[in-house]
């Protein structure tokens, strides 16, 4: 029987979650035979834990298993819903039991990201001298939801979206299961349809389970769950993006990678994973613009252009015609050549600004608009460069602690190329 409810009314994800790491799908790098989780386990020695990954990849009923293979009482508490006054009570009550009968206590924390820095400090002595194990669930990045001296105390487990055969192996286990699923049913299922299912689910069991339950009420007394009724629970179910968790990092960080990398097919798709997941059109115009600046840079600079103008003109016209013209700026970006020339060449400018004594601006290069500034010998001695044959002339421009100093390095791709020889020849004229 299942640790959570056995109740046939509830969710066909609540009833069939596993109770043994026998009976868990998936994640083996992890939790398989004679992996750390495992041996732990085995050897009843599991530390305060954090079970970090995408939802639906099995965080809560792993925190279950493990509390009841330790034989310890589990306390459950949801972030969102809980405060100091919930914490407090669980953690005195874990103290009593403890002195009164000697059994330990594993204490989950669903969503502990949502605790702020105060309500984790709360735990930290409690966690240090053993009153309780900790388990935490999260799919934000521990590093940076959880606080530092608590998270020194606790080991992650890094749990992946499943496989597309691991859900396919769920889904047919709850259609076989006689006592959770639809075994007394006697329902069969296309592999096509079983397959669709599970791709759309993203690794996601509790997705892929839910929209099982949807293909079988579609029945309508028939036992056989085609490709084509699989379809029927398909439309909307693909689309899924957290704006607010690593799916929006995650997403976002393969989208720029995919420009720089001149790959206008994965740009393409990973904009329109954030369009259908309804990202913020600002923030993908922004992103866009920043690639054109930093990884195309001088080779085209018509990149900039072109994105600028998709920006204006995507939040012009808003969704979903709004697509448009940021495809149109992704292809270009994706498909121009890149040079990060300028953007490297900012960064090193500016580190010698903050790491050394650069020196005062030459004098012949400071403000003489002002009454007077010639006493002061401002201006003194600047030469106009219009003033002289191609428009150029040799001076000093650096501060004196910096003459010499070379940031900008023109790449050979694309237009920059032309912009290199110029400037090596100007260069070499002023040494």
């Amino acid at each position: 029987m299942s640790l959570f409810s056995a109740n046939i009314k509830a969710p066909l994800a609540d009833r069939m979650r596993p109770h043994t790491l026998a009976e868990f799908v998936g994640q083996s790098a992890v939790i398989g035979q004679g992996r750390y989780l495992e041996r732990m386990i085995k050897e009843d020695k599991v530390p305060s834990l954090i079970f970090y990954g995408p939802p639906g990849t099995g965080k809560t009923t792993l925190a279950h298993i493990v509390a009841a293979a330790a034989e310890s009482q589990f306390e459950e508490v949801n972030a969102v819903s809980s405060g100091v006054a919930d914490l407090r009570k669980v953690i005195n009550a874990a103290k009593e039991r403890r002195m009164a009968t000697g059994v330990k206590t594993i204490l989950f924390i669903d969503e502990i990201h949502r605790f702020n820095k105060a309500q984790q400090d709360v735990l930290l002595p409690f966690v240090e001298n053993g009153t309780v194990t900790l388990i935490g669930a999260t799919t934000e990045n521990p590093f940076f939801e959880v606080n530092s001296p608590l998270l020194s105390r606790m080991k992650i487990i890094r749990l992946e979206s499943l496989q597309v055969e691991d859900i396919e192996a769920i889904l047919r286990r709850a259609l076989a299961d006689e006592e959770n699923g639809y075994g007394k049913q006697e329902l069969t299922a296309d592999d096509e349809g079983i397959r669709m299912l599970a791709e759309v689910s993203g690794g996601d069991a509790r997705i892929a389970l839910k929209m099982l339950e949807q293909a079988v009420a579609l029945l309508n007394g028939q036992k056989h769950i085609s490709s084509e009724t699989a379809r029927e629970v398909l439309s909307e179910a693909g689309r899924r993006y957290d704006k607010k968790g690593d799916q929006h990092y995650d997403v976002i960080s393969a989208f720029i990678k995919s420009m720089r990398g001149s790959d206008p097919d994965a740009a393409l798709h990973y904009l329109a994973r954030m369009i259908e997941g309804g990202e913020d059109l600002k923030f993908i115009a922004r992103r866009i613009v920043i690639c054109a600046a930093e990884d195309v840079g001088l080779a085209d600079p018509n990149a900039l252009v072109v994105a600028m103008a998709a920006a204006q003109a995507a939040q012009f016209v808003g969704f979903p015609e709004a697509r448009i013209p940021l495809a149109e700026a992704v292809c270009y970006i994706a498909a121009a050549p890149k040079s990060n020339s300028a953007y490297v060449a900012i960064d090193n400018a500016t580190r010698d600004v903050r790491a050394q004594n650069c020196g005062r601006v030459p004098a012949h290069l400071r403000d003489a608009s002002y009454k007077s500034a010639k006493v002061f010998g401002h201006g003194v001695g600047y030469k106009y460069p219009h003033d002289y044959p191609g428009g150029y002339v040799e001076q000093e421009y650096l501060p004196e602690e910096l003459k010499g100093r070379v940031y900008y390095q023109p790449s050979d791709h694309g237009i920059e190329e032309r912009i290199g020889k110029r400037l090596d020849s100007l260069r070499k004229k002023r040494t």
